[in-house]
């Protein structure tokens, strides 16, 4: 029996495991009730070690089987988003203003199916660390658990992780060697002017114009100062300023995001942002000061260890079933930071047709569970085969 038809037959408690977290759905560092239930599943599996509050409300489980001194580290995400939902599903977020809508409560699941498949049949020689983190969305959760000691307590000699996919039909896998998902960073821009009545701009120095204006220059940071043979975006999301139609106000805000693949790109950006905004405030006779925060460092895939979790989901669902040349992803992710430290892959599991992740009406698609937790344990089976 292959790991992917063992799985399926507990593929309705795990389903029920994540329809339960899709309506209790916890922000970045706040997963208290998620972590203890994970724990709990864990624990009530078998598996050997379950440790809690790593890194804040993370949950690390260890599994041993044989004599073998090698560890894979396995990682899931288990944070939501501050945003509402609008699926209407029987298992809708129960708590206002939050939502499972990136799928993370279908990760945490396929890996706890990986957990309970690997406990049962413990078809590996040596150590497994189950990687449950917290605060993925910006929030700091792998940074957190690193800072806590994560590899010191738990050394990996490989680190998987995977996400679902949207427009990936379920079945398939889609990964990609080298800098697979860009690093990202948030900006803020403070303009300081001069406030006074709307009908005499003549006193202001108008921190909105200014702001409009650095705005506009942001646009060619990447066009004039990046090379193009590096992918870059800069967007201004969110412009906040005044408080009434008849007062020009004292301060502005921009704020907005930054992706590279590149560090170094990431640090070019800053530089010259900082320069525009300066620059251009101080041509208004206005002041600007700029917050550049690195949350995200661009995820890159080692190649060894893509062709490994490239060729376990071969072994699922044949070679045919799996990209291995995706693009790289404009979006981030901060298991970046653990790969960082460790090599290891990331790879896309298909979740079928339906709404983005980051809509309202998005929803994981829970025929997807089998073939993440299977390849969460066929990488393991492989990677810790016995040398005898």
């Amino acid at each position: 029996m292959t790991a992917l038809d063992h799985l399926r037959r507990y593929h309705d408690e795990l389903t029920a495991i994540r329809q339960d977290l899709h309506a209790h759905p916890e922000l970045g560092m706040e997963e208290h009730r998620t972590a203890e239930l994970v724990a709990r599943k864990l624990e009530e599996w078998g598996v050997d070690e379950v440790h809690r509050g790593v890194g804040g409300t993370g949950v690390v489980g260890v599994l041993r089987a044989g004599s073998g001194n090698r560890a894979v580290g396995l990682r899931a995400d288990m944070d939501a988003l501050p945003m509402s939902e609008l699926t209407g599903l029987p298992y809708a977020s129960t708590v206002p203003g939050k939502m499972h809508a990136c799928g993370h409560d279908g990760h945490t699941t396929m890996l706890l199916g990986a957990a309970r498949y690997l406990a049962e049949t413990r078809a590996f020689d040596g150590t497994v660390h189950l990687i449950f983190q917290p605060g993925e969305e910006g929030c700091g959760g792998a940074l957190a658990m690193l800072e806590d000691g994560l590899l010191e307590r738990f050394p990996c000699d490989v680190l998987y992780g995977m996400h679902n996919a949207t427009g990936l039909d379920v079945g398939k896998y889609a990964i990609g060697a080298g800098p697979f998902m860009a690093g990202g960073a948030f900006f803020d821009i403070t303009v300081e002017g001069k406030g006074s009545h709307g009908a005499r701009p003549e006193a202001s120095i108008d921190p909105v114009l200014t702001a409009c204006h650095i705005a506009a220059g942001l646009q060619s940071i990447v066009s004039r100062n990046i090379a193009p043979r590096d992918t870059a975006v800069v967007s201004v999301t969110k412009v906040t300023g005044g408080d009434a139609y008849n007062v020009i106000p004292q301060s502005a805000v921009l704020s907005g995001t930054a992706r590279f693949f590149k560090k170094e790109v990431g640090e070019q950006i800053e530089a010259a942002m900082r320069r525009m905004a300066e620059g251009v405030a101080a041509g208004f006779g206005a002041s600007a000061k700029l917050d550049f925060r690195l949350i995200f460092a661009p995820l890159v895939n080692d190649a060894e260890a893509s062709t490994d979790l490239a060729d376990a989901a071969a072994d699922l669902v044949g070679g045919e079933l799996v990209q291995r040349d995706r693009a790289p992803l404009m979006g981030s992710e901060d298991f970046s930071f653990m790969l960082e430290k460790v090599p290891g892959a990331y790879i896309h599991v298909g979740n079928g047709e339906g709404a983005s992740a980051h809509n309202p009406h998005y929803n994981f698609n829970d025929e997807a569970i089998p073939f993440g937790a299977a390849l969460y344990a066929r990488i393991v089976e492989r990677a810790l085969r016995s040398e005898g």
